[in-house]
């Protein structure tokens, strides 16, 4: 007999059989032997006695009809899932995973990343047997899945926060159909000017994307910019003046009373009012004295009459500029280092999108510090209309010379 052959022949033929055939053809080799075949093929193939044995029971079935043409076991064949014999496994995993809810609060997997492979390494360690893959298949079996946070929560709100509003929509609504200008204004996230990763992807020839630099350090001779934003609910135009000093509310005034002199006035040529609703904080804050000051300012210099309406404390999102103009400018540059102050104006000047917005765009190299204080007496000469509901979120600022 020479083993020699049988082990050259079933490293050659191992290769292209699959583990039904495998053991079959090893049988073959054993039954041609005869007695004492399956040791002597178990030796020289280094497989097992009890494969081998295996694949002799299988002729065994063939010629009693045991096992359907195209099955490799007998039902129920082969190795036990580990979650089959250990019947706490899952239980254990779950609770590892939601300490709170289902386990130990004091489980030492409370603060750390929850990776299947920490996982296991507890698994085993609390006297369990398995392995970082079959975590993960029973973490699909039980519908885990990795997720982000989501915000949903939104705390305590205002008792009148729908009731603002509607008050706000009603207010839109008047003066749309008057044919007066109404503008959502607010300041967009600052951003930093240089070669710097910008969130997003964009279209490059394939392993050669754009370089930009590791750390976000600012450039000093190109600083942040601050833009902010003027959107035409009517007429679903923006406008963005991109300022690269400080975001105060002479910078927020500013930024409209250069969109009423190039695209409001020409807009609405018999225009009398002019509608604004911001957010509750920031530089046009209901609270911010120097942002009424200014826009007293702009009234005396227009001769419109400023309506404000503020959204109150916590419901920024629901400020049209957010999703009609801001998410379109941050979709249309993503992925593009904001190298220049050019390349920022020129990204927001071509943003667009399928309901026709239209978006210009200026730089704003003007100065505006910080701290300005606005003393009791020059409060006083403010000509401010508070309303009955809200005063304070819900005011009209008039031009002082219209009453004298």
């Amino acid at each position: 007999m020479d083993t020699d052959k049988i082990k050259h022949r079933y490293e050659m033929m191992s290769l292209f059989l699959d583990e039904r055939q495998r053991r079959l053809y090893l049988a073959a080799e054993a039954k041609v032997i005869g007695r004492g075949g399956i040791s002597v093929v178990s030796r020289v193939t280094g497989v097992s006695r009890a494969m081998i044995s295996a694949g002799c029971s299988d002729y065994s079935d063939y010629e009693d009809n045991k096992l359907p043409p195209g099955r490799i076991r007998r039902q129920g064949g082969g190795r036990k899932r580990t979650v089959a014999t250990d019947t706490t496994l899952k239980k254990d995993l779950e609770a590892l995973i939601e300490p709170v809810t289902r386990g130990d609060p004091e489980s030492p997997l409370r603060w750390t990343c929850k990776s299947v492979r920490n996982l296991s390494d507890e698994l085993n360690l609390m006297g369990h047997k398995t392995s970082h893959r079959m975590v993960a298949e029973l973490l699909h079996e039980m519908d885990y899945s990795l997720q982000s946070n989501r915000k949903t929560i939104e705390g305590e709100s205002h008792p009148d926060r729908n009731d603002q509003f509607e008050f706000i929509s009603e207010l839109v609504k008047k003066f749309q159909e008057k044919e007066q200008p109404v503008i959502s204004v607010d300041t967009k996230k600052k951003e930093l000017v240089g070669d710097f990763k910008n969130n997003g992807k964009e279209l490059r020839p394939k392993g050669n994307p754009e370089k930009v630099r590791v750390h976000d350090f600012k450039i000093p001779e190109l600083g942040k910019v601050a833009p902010y934003g003027i959107y035409d609910m009517t007429k679903n135009i923006g406008w963005v003046n991109v300022g690269i000093d400080h975001d105060t509310s002479a910078f927020a005034v500013e930024s409209i009373r250069r969109w009423w002199h190039a695209m409001g006035k020409e807009l609405y040529p018999q225009a009398r009012n002019l509608i604004v609703t911001a957010d509750g904080g920031g530089s046009n804050g209901y609270r911010v004295r120097l942002w009424k000051l200014e826009l007293q300012k702009l009234a005396d210099e227009t001769g419109l009459s400023i309506h404000v309406s503020h959204f109150p404390p916590g419901t920024s999102k629901w400020n049209k500029i957010e999703h009609k103009l801001f998410a379109f400018i941050s979709q249309n540059w993503r992925g593009k280092p904001l190298i220049s102050h050019e390349v920022i104006v020129k990204l927001i000047a071509a943003t667009r999108n399928r309901t026709g917005l239209k978006v210009e765009c200026q730089l704003d190299t003007n100065a505006y510090p910080k701290a300005i204080k606005v003393s009791d007496d020059e409060m006083k000469n403010i000509n401010i209309q508070r309303n009955e509901f809200h005063g304070e979120w819900n005011y009209t600022i008039s031009p002082i010379n219209v009453l004298q």
